[in-house]
């Protein structure tokens, strides 16, 4: 598979007990540890399926060292998961003692939710491609479509990978033109009764990949990205921007 440049990397949310979170993900989804990062204030681990595939995004578990309380907002709304069946893979969680939270009944047998320690929700979907529980997408809540719709497309190059418009809200679904099929998309939700959201501090950010951070920095400024952490700030290996809601978007060096 050809590489592509600003392929989503990982998502981060923030935990209140490191290995707490580490067992539930490890339990419940097989997931291993891929990388760790101890600073002095926090860890960073990073997860995922054990026969992913390069292009697979990843769970960051984000601890800072002390602090257990984050406040969830609900600006962000979920990461999705793929299954072969979603009632095989509902009823194995309810077996392995994991909150009944949405069941494939009350979300009309297409998929399911279930929550993390910290509340963070994971849905549950049903997909004939990918690594089972593989991360299929990020769910964010936006307060302008077609403002989104337009920065996913002017800043990161993103096209349309599907949408789903109901009577009151729509979803729209984003990814970079030559992802591959297994590559994690973002999902814009759009409400129509113009709400606002609140941020919180649960969520962290999604993270795209590029293989030279300086010139993906550069484009972006002339895109008119925000200009929020440059890479010279973060020691060359990252950098942060925001979208037009301010969700905080990583720029990370391809591995």
């Amino acid at each position: 598979m050809s590489e592509t440049d600003y392929l989503l990397d990982h998502v981060m949310v923030r935990v209140g007990d490191l290995e707490e979170s580490m067992d539930w993900y490890q339990t419940h989804l097989d997931y291993v540890e891929y990388s760790r990062w101890e600073a002095d204030t926090f860890t960073n681990v990073k997860l995922g399926p054990e026969d992913r595939d390069p292009e697979d995004a990843l769970v960051e578990l984000t601890y800072n060292h002390g602090r257990s309380d984050y406040e969830m907002g609900d600006a962000w709304g979920h990461i999705a998961v793929r299954v072969d069946d979603v009632y095989d893979a509902y009823e194995e969680l309810m077996d392995e003692g994991v909150e009944d939270y949405r069941d494939p009944d009350s979300c009309g047998g297409e998929y399911a939710f279930v929550k993390d320690p910290d509340g963070h929700e994971v849905e549950i979907v049903e997909r004939d491609h990918g690594k089972e529980w593989s991360l299929d997408h990020t769910m964010i809540r936006v307060e302008d479509a077609d403002d989104a719709l337009g920065y996913w497309a002017r800043k990161f190059e993103y096209v349309p990978a599907g949408r789903w418009e109901s009577d009151s809200f729509a979803n729209y679904f984003m990814k970079p033109r030559d992802a591959p099929e297994d590559a994690m998309t973002v999902e814009l939700t759009y409400n129509y009764d113009g709400r606002t959201y609140e941020m919180g501090d649960a969520w962290g950010h999604l993270a795209v990949a590029t293989d030279d951070l300086g010139d993906a920095w550069d484009d972006l400024m002339e895109r008119e990205s925000a200009d929020y952490r440059d890479p010279e700030s973060c020691d060359w290996k990252y950098a942060f921007t925001k979208d037009q809601d301010g969700h905080e978007i990583e720029v990370v060096p391809r591995e």
